[in-house]
């Protein structure tokens, strides 16, 4: 992965929070969000949350994820954001909907600080592979679809479903 800017650190104890409506804009960013992302307040509330998406994450991680949280189901994975500067920061993001009186009515995000070596040793290697896939493809269709096709080929590798490879990793965090 080639990055532009430097990594942004934050400490083991702090948690990053947000909340999305339905349509993954931000209803609510929490000061840690805020201080790392480099935004206000007022900068990020209204603003879809893809906002802050690196474009050295992999399109397929992020439908997985969507597609997982809009069947009612949470979901833990590694995410590379963006600095408004720039720069970049790594996450575990457990993203879980939102529901009242029995209906989802939004998606609730809270990231902690990763491992850097299994940041480094796994998620660095299956991300540039899975980029590589989406952008050596001409149609960002295609290029999706057969980055899934081979995120599900690992997973059938490892013979796990995508939360139980992501736990399985975090138990080096």
């Amino acid at each position: 992965m080639e990055f532009v800017g430097s990594e942004v650190f934050f400490d083991h104890d702090d948690l990053i929070v947000s909340k999305t409506d339905l349509q993954g804009r931000i209803t609510y960013a929490n000061h840690t969000f805020l201080e790392i992302a480099g935004y206000e307040e007022s900068e990020c509330v209204g603003q879809q949350h893809n906002f802050i998406r690196n474009p050295n994450m992999p399109r397929a991680v992020f439908k997985l994820l969507w597609d997982t949280i809009a069947e009612d189901s949470e979901i833990f994975s590694y995410v590379v954001n963006s600095t408004k500067s720039d720069d970049h920061y790594w996450v575990i993001a457990h993203v879980t909907p939102s529901a009242e009186n029995g209906q989802i009515v939004g998606y609730h995000s809270t990231r902690r600080v990763p491992n850097p070596e299994t940041i480094r040793n796994v998620i660095i290697p299956l991300y540039d592979n899975l980029r590589a896939i989406e952008h050596n493809n001409p149609s960002k269709k295609d290029g999706l679809e057969e980055s899934v096709n081979a995120l599900d080929g690992v997973l059938a590798e490892k013979g796990a479903s995508y939360n139980e490879l992501m736990s399985s990793l975090m138990r080096n965090d």
